[in-house]
């Protein structure tokens, strides 16, 4: 145990004594990053006991997420668990465990306390007792073949139930490990074939109801239990009916709270990395671009299996940086000429390598890709640099990696930062648009002032009725967006769906180009018939495509629209949240008023009213395209 994560579990450990808990809880996810696993599996039991209510008083700005645990066996550990691997991650977390052994009502009943509460996360913990107490003795493998065919049934049923209960919580399955004791029952292996085969029939067919349902997730357990945990403790599993082991269902709420955190928006978005001792051995600046390690030797092989996973990565959308202590120009050299290099210059969006502190140089790059610092996750092999950055960029994630580099991957992936709902087409040509907007940067500072950048620019946009091969991407828009998003409502790809079939209602795609390219789909506008008028109901843009005068265009047909449809008035809403302040007043720019008859229901929340007298038009410098009917019909307000 080090130090520092002794120090931290003190610090946790004195504030809960001193009863400062509810009120430092800001402190909290800081405080569980520090420690070692060891360490946090304690502070998660002391977490659980606090009184998480007062937290959700003292700290509303903090994001809040509600999980049902229910199950066949004792689950106690697994809501310990999940309490304190979501306060990790900087939630204030309401875990209710259900009753024991009470899933099939839960979820089979819309009238059951679980559908009433309406949770944020339902996690439904299959294992294998729930097949084996059914089976009886003796049995054969055609017997637990027709007992997994009815569970299967079941499981399916409630599934399909809860898919169709119009919640916007997300369901999370489990396949169910086989494990040995039982297989070792069977004496010939014959029948133990039959039974393993059946039984990995079975998982598939639950993976499978995960992949076609978005509002179900499956989790595989089966990767959870390649290390040395173990499936379960026969003693616990006797007496306590605790069927799955503390370690598997620790490792298990580790995985769903990266789940909650992609579904709530807070994917990591940037991996910047080091590159002496991270990407390749050695040190460039001694022994020059023919001397570093990589494709040569047991640790250069090891340093190019590393860079396999980096650009795995890259290829679904995550931005990779490079931010070392090198002169730029051999940087460069070795990542185009290094013949063992899997990575290269043009898979970064940016190479930031000079002399400066490594914290000053994530916040460049930052600030040149219009993100968050709590967008980045940054790895290298120097604990000073580490410490650096985790002490000037407390937002940012530091991932360090030791000296072996067979073990950069374990590290790099150990807390699924980079985990997503769905990898859609434009994550796949990200890299892509960002060097594309990098020209465009280029085009600007030659430009010499924004009037002459944008006239020269060609902007084109595209607005148009949202297609159901667009629903995965506007869902991700929706997650993602935090700086033009009007009210950060986040959407699954099934709430989407629903909105854009409704008939009063329309989800609107935006999508522009110019003389460099193509954008791609950069924004989303969801519109419902009131009797009222119209309701912008959010407002999304992508930080790519900022200042280039589309939020008025778009505004300008949505307004022109509502007008010509026969509405009365167009309203608008904005929720602050502490990263989209840029858009405050973007109602109010483009000729909205105060609507003082609306009464926010949240703090800070805003209401705006469009008479529809005089309308914005849409800037010169920019061509507006719209397809179908862009408003619903004022006849459909309800």
């Amino acid at each position: 145990m080090t130090t520092d994560t002794a120090a931290a579990l003190a610090r946790l450990r004195r504030l809960h004594r001193e009863g400062a808990l509810a009120e430092r809880f800001d402190e909290v996810a800081p405080l569980l990053a520090a420690m070692s696993a060891e360490d946090a599996a304690r502070a998660a039991r002391l977490l659980a006991h606090a009184d998480l209510d007062a937290v959700r008083e003292r700290h509303p700005d903090l994001p809040r997420v509600r999980v049902t645990v229910t199950g066949h066996g004792t689950l106690e550990a697994l809501r310990v668990a999940l309490v304190g691997e979501l306060a990790r991650h900087g939630y204030v977390p309401s875990v209710r465990p259900a009753g024991f052994g009470s899933y099939v009502f839960e979820l089979g009943d819309p009238g059951s306390e679980l559908y009433a509460e309406r949770p944020d996360l339902v996690v439904c913990v299959l294992d294998h007792a729930t097949v084996f107490d059914e089976v009886g003795v003796p049995f054969t493998a055609e017997d637990v073949e027709r007992v997994l065919g009815e569970k299967l049934a079941l499981w399916r049923g409630l599934a399909a139930r809860y898919a169709a209960s119009g919640g916007s919580g997300t369901l999370v399955l489990n396949t169910v490990p086989l494990p040995r004791l039982w297989q070792a029952r069977l004496l010939d292996h014959g029948s133990r074939a039959r039974l393993g085969a059946a039984w990995r029939r079975a998982n598939a067919e639950l993976l499978e109801l995960g992949a076609s349902s978005g509002r179900v997730v499956v989790t595989d357990l089966d990767p959870l239990l390649t290390s040395a945990t173990e499936l379960a403790d026969s003693r616990f599993a006797t007496y306590a009916g605790a069927n799955l082991s503390d370690g598997l269902l620790g490792a298990y709420a580790r995985e769903l709270a990266h789940l909650v955190r992609a579904r709530t928006g807070r994917a990591k978005k940037v991996l910047a990395l080091d590159l002496d001792g991270t990407l390749w051995g050695g040190v460039l600046g001694d022994d020059g671009v023919e001397g570093i390690e990589v494709g040569r030797g047991p640790r250069g092989e090891a340093f190019r299996r590393f860079q396999d996973v980096v650009k795995q990565l890259g290829s679904q959308g995550v931005l990779l940086a490079a931010v070392s202590k090198n002169d730029r120009e051999p940087v460069l050299a070795a990542l185009r000429d290094h013949p063992g290099m899997v990575l290269r210059e043009d898979d970064f969006v940016r190479v930031l390598a000079n002399w400066s502190p490594k914290p000053g140089n994530l916040r460049t790059l930052v600030e040149e890709l219009n993100l968050g610092g709590d967008s980045v996750v940054f790895a290298d092999d120097s604990p000073y640099e580490c410490a650096a950055v985790a002490a000037e960029l407390p937002e940012t994630v530091v991932v360090q990696l030791d000296g072996d580099p067979a073990t950069h991957a374990d590290a790099l992936l150990a807390d699924g930062w980079f985990t997503t709902t769905e990898v859609t087409a434009e994550d796949r040509v990200r890299t892509r648009r960002y060097h594309e907007e990098a020209a465009r940067s280029d085009f600007l500072a030659a430009a010499g002032s924004a009037e002459r950048f944008l006239a020269g620019l060609g902007v084109s946009v595209r607005l148009a009725p949202a297609r159901p091969e667009e629903v995965a991407r506007l869902s991700q828009i929706t997650l993602r967006t935090n700086q033009f998003n009007l009210t950060t409502e986040r959407l699954s790809p099934e709430e989407v769906r629903e909105r854009a079939g409704r008939p009063d209602s329309r989800v609107l795609t935006i999508s522009s180009a110019d003389r460099f390219g193509g954008n791609g789909l950069v924004g989303a506008v969801f519109l419902r018939a009131r009797p009222d008028g119209l309701l912008i109901e959010n407002f999304l843009l992508s930080c790519r495509v900022f200042a280039r005068g589309i939020e008025q265009a778009v505004l300008s047909a949505v307004l022109h629209a509502a007008r010509d449809a026969g509405f009365p008035a167009v309203r608008g809403r904005y929720l602050p949240t502490a990263k989209n302040g840029k858009v405050r007043d973007l109602y109010p720019h483009y000729g909205f008023a105060a609507d003082g008859e609306t009464p926010g229901e949240s703090p800070g929340e805003a209401w705006f009213v469009h008479g529809l007298e005089a309308v914005t038009g849409v800037p010169a410098h920019l061509t507006l395209h719209t397809e179908g009917r862009v408003v619903p019909e004022p006849s459909l307000s309800r």
